[in-house]
């Protein structure tokens, strides 16, 4: 029996890019995603591995407990989640004239969603897992929260995006301190300039920040490269560790003079 990974918006950038490096490594992955079951992506997904879509909303708490059983139906275990699946702004502005819809929106889903995926998740692992005798040695299973640079680095006309991902980035270390002792770990990736249909719109912005050094590594990212990350993390090889942060920036977190 394969190993399970469930992945919010795994369909498609970087969600796609983690979900085929899941796959490489030997996973059952479970898609959770809003749009109608993309039968191509799904057929190209599925010639590496087992897959499986589920069609909901990680803002509606009523589909977290659908999607997560529909995993343990399945596969009958659960050993990793990945809350990736996020959203921007519809329209981007500044502090002065965003509208508390738009702020509603954006933290729902990156923010409010994860957070209790996250509570159904670790419920569910605890009850296949059932009591413990002693906190054990090799995580029973893995959490990534994937959040973005924008959890430290301000645009102010986007405000709503940024305070969602820092809140996940509190979000990580208040489920590692809880789930620890359960033997559930929780890590965050924190993704820089990746490119994908959500940034193609910023490209010419983001060819030229990168030309006058917004980053050590001058150029963009792909979703392959946190998909690398989450891959790693995921692989039980740093089982004493919790509540970490993985850059997936170029450097660019890096304070330089």
């Amino acid at each position: 029996m394969p190993r399970v990974a469930l992945v919010t918006g795994g369909n498609r950038g970087i969600g796609q890019g983690i979900t085929r490096r899941l796959l490489a490594d030997g996973f059952a992955v479970s898609i959770l995603a809003t749009r109608e079951e993309p039968a191509d992506v799904l057929a190209e997904l599925r010639e590496l591995g087992e897959v499986r879509y589920v069609r909901g909303d990680v803002a509606d708490q009523g589909d977290h407990e659908r999607y997560v059983q529909d995993a343990v139906g399945a596969w009958g275990r659960l050993d990793v989640l990945v809350n990736n699946a996020g959203v921007g702004p519809t329209v981007r502005a500044d502090l002065l004239d965003a509208d508390a819809e738009s702020f509603d929106r954006v933290l729902g889903i990156n923010l409010r969603g994860p957070y209790f995926l996250t509570q159904a998740f670790a419920r569910a692992v605890i009850a296949l897992r059932g009591p413990l005798d002693a906190p054990p040695e090799s995580p029973v299973a893995t959490i990534v929260n994937v959040s973005s640079i924008s959890a430290t680095t301000v645009s102010t006309n986007r405000g709503e995006y940024c305070v969602s991902k820092a809140g996940v980035a509190m979000a990580t270390q208040l489920w590692a301190a809880r789930l620890a002792p359960e033997g559930i770990v929780v890590y965050e990736v924190r993704p820089g300039v990746i490119s994908t249909d959500m940034t193609a719109g910023a490209r010419p912005k983001y060819d030229a920040l990168f030309a006058a050094g917004l980053a050590p590594m001058p150029r963009w990212g792909r979703a392959a490269d946190v998909g690398g990350a989450v891959g790693m993390l995921v692989a039980g090889a740093t089982p004493y560790s919790t509540g970490e942060i993985f850059h997936v920036d170029g450097g660019m977190h890096i304070a330089r003079l």
